[in-house]
């Protein structure tokens, strides 16, 4: 099934499409993932140093980007150097880039997945009348 058709995908149709999105849904692995795509290969030490992370965090995160197929290991020596294993993966994230300049910070404020914590539900923020959104 592609995005394309015109009939509405639902539940295990949607499946494979929720996984990936959820595999880059971290932070930490869309940062390797971008570096990746817009760096080239990398070893873990290179990702910690670039990234400021512990060498357990970004292994770890490497392996999810690895297990779903999205990342690959080349051995030399002792070492690895992990660069994207589907080209199509750049692709994918040249298109959110363009989204998101499209959208400007409209999913940054989003009250639901938004990394803006006090915005408020409309498009005015200011307005303290509008209802606020109430995380738990």
């Amino acid at each position: 099934m592609t995005m394309n058709e015109c009939s509405v995908a639902t539940g295990a149709q949607l499946d494979p499409a929720v996984a990936l999105f959820h595999s880059l849904s971290d932070g930490t692995r869309l940062a390797i993932a971008t570096r990746l795509a817009h760096g080239g290969e990398a070893r873990v030490a290179d990702l910690m140093a670039e990234l400021g992370l512990a060498q357990s965090t970004v292994s770890a995160h490497v392996a999810c980007l690895r297990d779903c197929g999205l990342v690959q290991g080349r051995p030399e020596g002792r070492q690895v150097f992990y660069s994207l294993a589907r080209p199509e993966l750049m692709d994918l994230l040249a298109a959110a880039e363009t989204l998101l300049a499209a959208t400007g910070n409209a999913v940054a404020l989003c009250p639901n997945y938004g990394t803006d914590t006090t915005a408020c539900c409309g498009p005015n923020t200011s307005d303290a009348s509008a209802p606020q959104v109430v995380r738990r």
